[in-house]
């Protein structure tokens, strides 16, 4: 399926979450251009966010023959479930995956197994470090010294109720209060 003689287009994907991660995003370019890729498609847009345009128009790019590189599975992917769809759909419209950090290409048995394999690890990983995570905040809250973040928003209530019996429009209340639209709701509700 991945002969020599259908290889086609070696295509990239590199993502970073905000938009000051530029190294990191130029970073993970410089490494798919060293690995071969002729087409690198690059955003910077947070994994959790239900659109990653350039990974939706890279995915549509790729033809049978392609091989899409990517640098690391979180760069691709939200979750192992998401991973494994991702590169089973590509498998089955003749695309290989290879992920750079894992040395791991999809065009074998074996690369398939150990992408799996990998790919759980990470997410037990992650599932742990949550653990972790949850288990120090409740101790801090115990201890008194968890305070959470400060609500920004709320601390400018009295500011949003002068504009509005100002009588400032939604949006320039916000805009001037710097918050968010909802947030500038959520107070006028509040009364």
């Amino acid at each position: 399926m991945f002969s020599e003689k259908n290889a086609g287009a070696v295509v990239g994907y590199a993502r970073t979450s905000t938009g000051d991660q530029n190294a990191g995003l130029e970073s993970q370019i410089t490494e798919l251009k060293a690995a071969g890729c002729t087409r690198v498609f690059s955003e910077q847009v947070s994994s959790v966010d239900a659109a990653r345009p350039q990974l939706q128009a890279a995915l549509s790019f790729l033809r049978e023959g392609d091989e899409f590189v990517c640098t690391k599975p979180d760069r691709l992917a939200r979750s192992t479930t998401e991973l494994l769809h991702v590169v089973e759909e590509l498998s089955s419209r003749g695309v290989r995956v290879r992920l750079l950090s894992m040395n791991i290409d999809t065009s074998s048995a074996t690369g398939k197994l150990l992408l799996t394999l990998m790919a759980a690890v990470a997410a037990f990983e992650r599932e742990i470090m949550l653990e972790r995570q949850r288990a120090g905040i409740a101790k801090a809250k115990a201890e008194g010294k968890f305070k959470g973040r400060a609500p920004t928003a709320r601390a400018k209530s009295a500011e949003v109720h002068r504009l509005i019996a100002a009588g400032a429009k939604p949006t320039d209340i916000a805009r001037l209060t710097n918050i968010s639209r909802a947030s500038y709701y959520r107070i006028a509700k509040s009364g």
